[in-house]
């Protein structure tokens, strides 16, 4: 069949006939066609129930809450009450590291120190422990040791500027603002002290312990008030002898009676090197000799009678257990 006639046949509506030269021709499949009326589902993916977040349900565990255990239930609550000293007895304070924090986290809280609390006024409180002397030239100091014995349960004179006057005693003024600053005294001059702890400073277990005595005094048991009495009690008397004190003390009440026991803690806590130790004994040199008291407080053979010296074991495991070190 010629070119011509499959083109009439292509005009015309009728199929070309194959031919024997051509290729073979591809057949493509007709499409399907649906009737109308019959509906083909759709397949969808399956699709996941949406959660809301008020669906989802979270099992709460219950909070165990650990109860702080304090021997007794109320804190005591102490002061720092700076006069005209050095600081450095604040600084045996603070020298007690943890021990000064287990007694702020359990028995004390300090409501008043010109360098630790911001509290600008004097306020109640139970143990007042005061620093330095008191310049007599300076009414504002006058008036503020008066309000620390008002606000006061319990004034402790710390250190030997508190107790005696110390090295303050030969202040001759030289400020620069305010030289009409020249005469000082011992807080007991001016106030009733019931507690001294001399020393220039005393030391960090020292200033410890009657803390912790204090708080069993105010707030312990029969028992533990009764040890913290025995305890204070040579510091109470100590205070009652006034303010005046001397290397002497240590010569007619230690030496002359035979208790020394050349230990040499007298040498030790002299701020001024009065005392030097002669044949195992100590020697004073009465010109060098401030009248501080330093050396006489720090005696072990001084005013400390045998009764509490007796129950010293029984004090020292009450502190232990205090500062927590009865379970190490």
């Amino acid at each position: 069949m010629g070119l011509l006639s499959n083109l009439k046949k292509i005009f015309t509506g009728s199929k070309p006939e194959k031919s024997e030269a051509s290729p073979e021709a591809v057949i493509v499949p007709e499409p399907v066609m649906v009737p109308e009326s019959v509906t083909v589902p759709k397949v969808m993916p399956e699709e996941k129930p949406v959660v809301k977040p008020s669906d989802v349900k979270v099992e709460k565990k219950p909070e165990i809450q650990e109860m702080e255990e304090k021997p007794v239930a109320e804190k005591i609550t102490i002061g720092h009450v700076h006069m005209s000293g050095c600081t450095g007895c604040l600084v045996s304070l603070a020298d007690n590291y943890e021990g000064l924090f287990t007694l702020l986290d359990n028995y004390a809280d300090l409501n008043y120190c010109l360098t630790l609390a911001d509290v600008r006024d004097i306020p109640k409180m139970d143990v007042a422990l005061v620093e330095g002397s008191v310049c007599i030239n300076d009414p504002h100091s006058v008036e503020d040791i008066k309000k620390a014995r008002r606000n006061a349960t319990i004034v402790v004179a710390l250190g030997s500027c508190a107790a005696y006057g110390n090295i303050t005693r030969f202040a001759r003024g030289g400020q620069w603002n305010q030289p009409q600053h020249e005469n000082y005294v011992p807080i007991g001059d001016l106030i009733n002290v019931d507690v001294y702890l001399p020393a220039c400073p005393p030391s960090p277990e020292s200033i410890k312990n009657v803390a912790v005595m204090a708080y069993l005094l105010l707030r312990g048991s029969d028992e533990q008030k009764e040890l913290a009495a025995a305890y204070l009690k040579p510091l109470m008397d100590l205070a009652q002898r006034g303010t005046d004190a001397c290397g002497c003390d240590l010569m007619f009440d230690v030496i002359n009676q035979g208790l020394c026991m050349g230990c040499g803690t007298c040498v030790a806590t002299c701020p001024v090197r009065a005392i030097t130790m002669s044949y195992g004994k100590p020697n004073i040199d009465c010109d060098l000799c401030i009248k501080c008291g330093a050396c006489y407080a720090q005696c072990p053979r001084s005013f400390f009678n045998f009764d509490v010296m007796n129950q010293f074991e029984a004090i020292g495991e009450a502190i232990d257990a205090a500062m927590g070190k009865g379970d190490e």
